[in-house]
């Protein structure tokens, strides 16, 4: 199958290009840059120069292509509705590529804010732009002759990178201790990079139309053990702040790091057969490259 690839540079692209590269597939990848486009032909890929907001190259890679997996997305939070916005118009074009073709779209969403007091499944839908508009423009092409499969990404991680908990390993460098909001009891699932990617190899190869697959390998790693692993990495101290506190310690993460963003993994496991194998976070972020 020749697959064409949005955000094949990044964390999670290239290890997806990796993994569809080992299962004998191709890989046409779009990339901002000369830079890019040389790492995805030395991984073994074709490479499209463009991004989300070239609608052209979004076009041509799509229609080029017996599959498309989506992962770009622009993680600058201080422009969030704008990323939703361009995101939302680079899935209006890559569906209207496939349209009426029986091609799979694979598309990249969250765990967090699905669910309240009990991890999210599968079966929970998203409100308004949280965690993401990605499924709501996706939906627009079911019944359309498109498979459509949503992967919902956990916080993902290595031992160079965990997703947003990077962010969050940023933040308490910079202030010099690793604060929690009460007693830190809320959690957020997890994935190995590797597993990340294998996932949306199956999606793409056995995904079901309509079908929503959670990239969990762990249901929820407490944030207070999260922080107690970051202090102890980085030789910093921990402390509990109050909830009123949160906006003035986290600035833009102060939502996220109250937040409760667990999910289960039973309905993506059973329908794909996805085993994740890789370590745990925690284990990851005691060898974090510092």
């Amino acid at each position: 199958m020749r697959v064409f690839v949005t955000g094949a540079t990044g964390f999670v692209g290239s290890a997806v290009v990796r993994e569809l590269r080992r299962a004998g597939h191709g890989v046409l990848g779009l990339s901002r840059s000369a830079a890019g486009a040389a790492a995805l032909e030395a991984a073994g890929a074709e490479a499209l120069r463009g991004d989300l907001e070239d609608l052209a190259s979004l076009r041509q890679g799509a229609a080029a292509a017996d599959g498309v997996i989506h992962l770009a997305f622009g993680h600058d939070f201080t422009r969030f509705a704008e990323s939703c916005a361009i995101d939302e118009r680079a899935i209006a074009v890559l569906g209207g590529a496939l349209e009426g073709s029986g091609r799979t779209l694979v598309v990249t969403s969250g765990v967090g804010l699905l669910a309240h007091g009990r991890p999210a499944t599968e079966q929970d839908r998203p409100q308004g732009m949280f965690p993401r508009a990605s499924e709501r423009a996706a939906s627009a092409f079911i019944g359309k002759g498109v498979n459509v499969a949503i992967v919902r990404l956990a916080q993902v991680h290595d031992t160079a990178r965990q997703g947003f908990v990077s962010r969050l390993v940023g933040l308490y460098r910079e202030k010099g201790e690793c604060a929690v909001i009460g007693n830190g009891a809320n959690r957020w699932s997890a994935v190995p990079v590797g597993d990340a990617a294998v996932l949306y190899r199956l999606a793409l190869e056995r995904g079901a139309p309509e079908a929503v697959y959670h990239a969990v390998a762990e249901e929820g790693v407490a944030l207070r053990d999260i922080a107690d692993t970051v202090a102890a990495r980085l030789g910093l101290p921990t402390r509990a702040i109050e909830p009123d506190q949160a906006e003035a310690y986290f600035g833009m993460l102060a939502m996220f790091a109250a937040l409760d963003m667990s999910a289960d993994n039973t309905a993506t496991r059973l329908a794909l057969g996805w085993q994740p194998a890789g370590r745990g976070l925690l284990d990851d972020l005691r060898e974090l490259q510092i």
